[in-house]
This record gives structure tokens, sequence and C-alpha cells, in this order.
């Protein structure tokens, strides 16, 4: 096996084609040491049925997951043929076509702050071009390397889309680990609207009022659902809490994704007890005492309610079944804010107090991929739909937003968009203003994984234009 810190910089030249656009499409990849120019490994394979752009990004990834496991501390720079790719990753093109954005988002988890992108003439692409003809001609699959055993590259997001049908003999694998090593991505979805998050109310699990989604929480639901419905084939199951709303917004994402619902007891929100239908202003009211202990203790519960360590408790265990019954697969799980906030700070090894540090929004989407054996944390990042979102998420170090520590990718995507596009603003939780852009300072680099909020509003007029927003405000009621 390859010495992660064997290689200082590495070069990633990839490039995919396909005969028909669309029509039987591949890509090739390979990584070489950017000092000697000695080839670390190559990667050919076929996706299916795709665009010739399509398997260009699908290049890109596969280059990107071949650095993300032979040589994982090193930096990086991209040279592709593809100028639409390229201009893109830059963060210099918009992402308008819809079966882009996904491919963009998976790449950019995937690249290490700093990566940089070069446009190269297409002679000077020979060697990725001639990996991915010799994929398409059945010459060759997966990924090879000189100095470690030969093993199948795990398929991309879009490679399972195209051709969802693994061989026996492939063993899905994410970052540096052993051969055997398995990565579990949980897209987690909130539920859509209800009378109670619009009046900005506490609403808890099944021991509360338990109110079902209004017309415009469906509307949001459905449209996650649209957003969702390219990487259908890639999804395995999807798993909701029990709470009228979740399984309400569950059955809608189901439906266009074409799974089965399963119920999950322990994704259920957190239950507030006495102050369940309250609004904050109601509760602080009647009971002062017992809100600031539960702001402040992790363990304090309201009367009749869980604390936040409670709810970590089931919510850690529900983790662990799904992860036992979908080992290396993508599920859906529908949830609340309190169990994906807390999802999220495990999956970046936070502590429980993160949770006061993360907004959410209503049918918001969030990208978690865990790895047992994995010794980088890998990406996980909150995202909305959007036809405009081009807000860039890159591993970063720990920082502050405003007085706000804040781990990683948001802060500094944050800062990036702050100081590009003064016109970004952050809007508060459960307000519908908005508030002047973060700045952020960073500290020392501690971990390699990442998360970023997105908050997405929908504009009218024109009906069904969507702009994206970066947040950082907690939101306490589920």
């Amino acid at each position: 096996m390859t010495d992660p810190f064997r290689y200082r910089k590495v070069l990633i030249e990839a490039d995919g084609g396909s005969r028909g656009n669309p029509g039987p499409a591949a890509y090739g990849a390979v990584l070489k040491d950017a000092e000697t120019g000695e080839v670390i490994a190559e990667d050919g394979s076929t996706i299916g049925r795709a665009t010739n752009n399509v398997a260009e990004y699908s290049g890109l990834i596969g280059g990107l997951r071949m650095a993300e496991e032979f040589a994982p501390h090193a930096e990086i720079e991209v040279r592709m043929d593809s100028k639409l790719v390229i201009e893109q990753m830059s963060g210099r093109w918009k992402i308008k076509h819809p079966d882009m954005k996904p491919l963009h988002a998976e790449a950019t988890g995937l690249a290490p702050f700093g990566t940089t992108y070069t446009w190269i003439p297409r002679e000077r692409n020979g060697h990725a071009d001639r990996l991915a003809n010799e994929a398409l001609d059945g010459l060759r699959s997966g990924v090879t390397a000189p100095d470690a055993m030969p093993r199948e590259q795990d398929e991309s997001l879009i490679e399972e889309i195209q051709d969802p049908a693994p061989g026996p003999e492939a063993t899905p694998v994410s970052g540096w680990g052993l051969p055997t090593a398995s990565a579990t991505t949980l897209v987690l979805v909130r539920h859509g609207v209800t009378v109670h998050t619009a009046a900005k109310r506490f609403s808890g699990g099944l021991g509360g009022d338990n109110p079902g989604l209004s017309d415009e929480g469906r509307a949001q639901i459905r449209a996650t659902a649209d957003w969702l419905s390219p990487l259908a084939e890639r999804i395995d199951a999807v798993v909701s809490s029990p709470v009228r709303r979740t399984r309400e917004s569950a059955d809608l994402l189901a439906e266009v994704l074409g799974r089965p619902v399963e119920e999950e007891p322990g994704f259920a929100e957190m239950e507030f007890g006495a102050w369940d239908g309250l609004t904050f202003a109601e509760v602080a009211e009647r009971d002062w005492e017992g809100l600031d202990a539960w702001m402040g203790q992790l363990d304090r519960a309201p009367e009749g309610g869980e604390s936040f360590e409670t709810v970590e408790a089931r919510v850690l265990a529900a983790l662990a079944r799904v992860r036992e019954a979908h080992e290396g697969r993508t599920v859906v799980v529908v949830s609340h804010v309190t169990p994906i906030k807390i999802l999220v700070s495990n999956a970046l090894g936070a502590p429980l107090d993160g949770v006061f540090r993360m907004e959410l929004s209503p049918a918001s989407v969030t990208v978690s991929r865990l790895s047992t054996l994995s010794r980088r944390r890998l990406p996980s990042i909150t995202v909305r739909p959007s036809r405009d979102a081009t807000i860039r998420s890159r591993p970063l170090s720990i920082s502050t937003c405003a007085g706000v520590s804040r781990t990683d990718t948001g802060c500094g995507a944050l800062c990036a968009t702050a100081s590009s596009a003064p016109t970004t603003r952050t809007p508060n939780a459960g307000t519908s203003g908005t508030h002047a852009s973060t700045r952020c300072s960073a500290s020392s680099r501690s971990r390699a994984a990442s998360t970023l909020s997105w908050t997405v509003r929908k504009d009218s007029p024109p009906p069904g234009a969507w702009s994206i927003e970066p947040s950082h405000v907690v939101s306490s009621s589920g």
C-alpha cells in the first residue's frame, strides 16, 4: 500500500467521452507525481450511457478519488481539455444544466482546499483519453497502481446512476483505507414546513401536537424530490422518522425516487414536553429558568421532554442500525432539526454543543459520507435545491464566523462568497429578513472533514426561481 505522505504534489489528468453523446460512455484519469512525472495510479472505467460532459466530470471525480486514496496529504493540480469542467470547478462559469450540479457538488466535496484547475489542449491529454477509450473497448476497467494491489475503483455517485449494477467482484472503497472499507452515504432531508414551523413554535416528536405538512411544506419537499431525482438509482432506501410531518415528506420523496419507506423511531425529533406548541417567547415567559438551563446544559430536559444527550444516544443508535442494514450504500434519511444536527456533529467529530452553531432550513438536504476505516473523514455538506448554486465547498480549517465557532468549509465558503459577491446576505434563523454578510477568521487546521449549510429561498416572481444564501445561525425548534 502506498505511503500516504510520499507525495507532496500530484497532477490529475482526466478525460471522458461518449460514443453517441449520449451513448456508451467512459472516463480516463491518471494520477502523477508532480515532481517526477511518475504514474501513481490509473483509472479507466465505463459509466453506462451518458453524455460527454457527464463522462468528463466522472473522469475528474475518478482522479480526485485516486488522489484521496494514494496521496491524501498532497497538493493537487487538475489538468483537463474540457473547458466546461475547468471553468465551472474554478468558479468562473455557472452550472446551468441540472445533470451537472450533482457532479459538480461531488467533485467539489472531494477536492481539498487549494486544488487548482488548468485547461490543456486535447493533444496534451492523450494519456487520459487513451484510458477512456481502452475502457470503452473493453480492454480495462477500474484502478491500477504500480505500487499498490490492483482493485476495482468504487463507483462515483453519477456512475452508479448511469450503470447501477456493479460486477460481483467489485468492492466499494472510499478514502485511504483497507480495500474492504466502505463508505455509507446519508442523504439527510429535513421535513417541509408545518403550521408550527411557520409560527416558529416548538414542535417535537410523537408526544406533541404532531402536525402534518402545510401546502407550502409539500411544495418544498416536491422541489427537493425533483432535485434528488437524478440520483434515484443510486439510492438504496428511504428511512423516515415516524413523526407525521417526516413520514408525509418521506412518502413524497419515495414516490419520486421509487423506493419504499422504512420507519426508524430513533430519528424522531426531540420531545419538548410541556413546551410543545409554544413559541420561544411563550416558553421564556412561563419557564425562563428551565429554558435557560436547557440552552446551557446538554443533560437538561424540558418538563416531560428530552435532553440533547438523551436524543443523541437514540439518534446514534439509529445511525448504527441504518449503517448495519445499508453498509456501503446511499440512504435517504428524512428527519428533523435536532437529529440531523447531531448526525452532522458526529460525522465531523465535533462536540454535541455544535448543534447550537448550525442552521437547518425546511426541506434542506445534508449529505454525510461515513467510513469507519478511512483515515480522513469524508465531507459532510449541507445543500438545498437551487438552479443557481455557485457557492463552492472545500475542506478548510476551523474558523470563527461572526464570533460563532464553525467547522471547516462552511465559514470559508461564506467568506469567499462575501468577499467576491457583496450582495450575498445571511438570514437570521426564524426570520425572513437579511443581515450583512459574515466575516471569518481562520485558526490552525485540525481536520479534513467539512460542513456547509445553505439556505435556499424561493423568490416570487417568477415562480420556481431559487436563490441560495449561506447561513450559520442556530434554529431551535424541529
